[in-house]
């Protein structure tokens, strides 16, 4: 029962061997958290760096917008520019404010023709119309990283260098309108490094911000374990106390019912001993007066029968008296512990004559039960002492010793082999009625070397 009660290791909160509640979500809140964040830090970082991107697109595009805008206003009325501003143009890229910025120039017509372009050779010709192209012809400035896969691009594939291609729509200056987009490339050499340190930061700040989410979280969760564990090992002691109360009540129980069963038998026995005395005794006594009573009656009386059946009679009442003070107990729920015991050492002393050593202190006892047990405990090993042992010296002493009410009797007398049959009901009994009590009877005895009887009573 005891084991049944203990609560199983499969209980505790852990994955493995050692592992708390706290640390398990440490490791679950630690993928949990890091997939978030490669999740928002790709999210954030891509965003950023499409800012980051646009925004030079911009500013590259405004720059060179206020540059070629003027010299392409040719193509609101004609697919070709002239060639003053093709002139222009040239110098502006290759010699101009756009030489350092910028490593080639195209400029296209809204039909997807090249009107204008750092290679020559591209010039006049008309490609596909690519989503690049399309939203700057939009009004909409428009920036990649190309991979130069068509064939316009020859130019700057050749040169071996990566370039963020750039869109920008070209405006009719007095209209508004767009008349054609111009498209620039400009080496990414220049913001690379700018663009590493964005995507740096933006990663460093995400992971911060995760770590401290989930320290945070951590620290609430390690609160909340070290209660729950501390609550765990309380239940778990209150468990196993119960446990060995439940053993300790089982063991009770079991001594309890053994007791009754042999409380039972012994009084049977009493019974049967009472019946014993009573049978050889005052009826043997009574059964003789009767047959002198018979006899007088049929004349067959002797002159001694008046003297036999007053002695018959006597002896008799005797009888009958000694087992009934035997069997009665005084009052003594108003007497204190040493007072008991008194009254027991006195009443032996009155009915045999035999002078008692007592060495009584005070006695805590306030039980009843206790009380009686007291009683009966003395008024028996006394009696026996005097009837059996043939002691010369008795000695009586009662004191209190660790809470536990310690009663001893001790004779000089002729001992007794423990374990025969004759040993009686009275030490029998008196080892019961301790043992109802929770306490124990302790016997020495053998030879000539005298008896002690020892009673502790919790």
């Amino acid at each position: 029962m005891q084991h049944s009660l203990i609560p199983s290791k499969r209980w505790r909160l852990s994955l493995g061997k050692g592992l708390t509640l706290a640390w398990q979500f440490a490791l679950v809140g630690l993928l949990v958290l890091l997939a978030g964040m490669l999740s928002i830090g790709a999210w954030v970082t891509s965003n950023l760096e499409q800012g980051f991107m646009q925004n030079r697109a911009d500013s590259t595009a405004l720059f060179v917008d206020s540059i070629v805008s003027p010299l392409a206003q040719g193509l609101g009325t004609a697919p070709k520019l002239p060639s003053k501003d093709e002139q222009a143009l040239a110098q502006a890229i290759q010699d101009g404010p756009l030489a350092h910025r910028i490593y080639s120039f195209k400029i296209w017509t809204r039909d997807a023709t090249v009107a204008y372009s750092s290679d020559s050779a591209l010039i006049g010709q008309t490609f596909e119309l690519r989503k690049a192209l399309r939203a700057a012809l939009d009004g909409s400035v428009y920036a990649e990283f190309d991979r130069l896969d068509g064939k316009e691009h020859l130019v700057e594939k050749r040169s071996g260098l990566e370039f963020l291609e750039v869109y920008s729509p070209i405006r009719d200056a007095q209209t508004g309108d767009v008349i054609g987009a111009a498209e620039f490339y400009e080496p990414t050499s220049g913001f690379t490094s700018e663009l590493h340190r964005v995507r740096m930061h933006s990663w460093l700040v995400v992971a911060a911000v995760t770590a401290a989410m989930l320290a945070l979280l951590f620290a609430i969760v390690a609160r909340g374990s070290v209660r729950i564990e501390r609550q765990r090992k309380r239940l778990d002691s209150q468990v196993i106390e119960l446990s060995r109360l439940l053993a300790s009540n089982t063991v009770l129980r079991k001594r309890a019912d053994e007791a009754t069963q042999r409380t039972i038998a012994l009084n049977e026995r009493y019974l049967r001993r009472i019946s014993s005395d009573l049978h050889d005794g005052p009826t043997q006594l009574l059964g003789f007066v009767i047959m002198r009573l018979e006899a007088i009656r049929k004349g067959k009386g002797r002159d001694d029968d008046d003297d036999l059946i007053k002695q018959s009679i006597t002896a008799a009442i005797d009888e009958i008296r000694d087992l009934c003070r035997g069997l009665q107990l005084p009052e003594l729920e108003a007497l204190s512990g040493r007072e008991v015991a008194l009254r027991a050492i006195r009443a032996h002393q009155l009915f045999t004559g035999n002078e008692i050593v007592a060495d009584l202190s005070d006695l805590d006892v306030r039980s009843h039960g206790m009380k009686i047990c007291l009683y009966r405990f003395l008024q028996e090993v006394l009696s026996n002492a005097s009837r059996h042992a043939m002691a010369n010296r008795i000695v009586a002493s009662a004191y209190m010793k660790e809470g536990a009410l310690i009663v001893r009797v001790e004779d000089d007398g002729v001992g007794f082999q423990r374990g025969y049959e004759g040993e009686g009901l009275g030490l029998a009994g008196l080892q019961e009625r301790a043992a109802s009590l929770g306490g124990v009877v302790d016997i020495v005895t053998g030879g000539n070397r005298g008896t002690t009887v020892q009673m502790v009573l919790p």
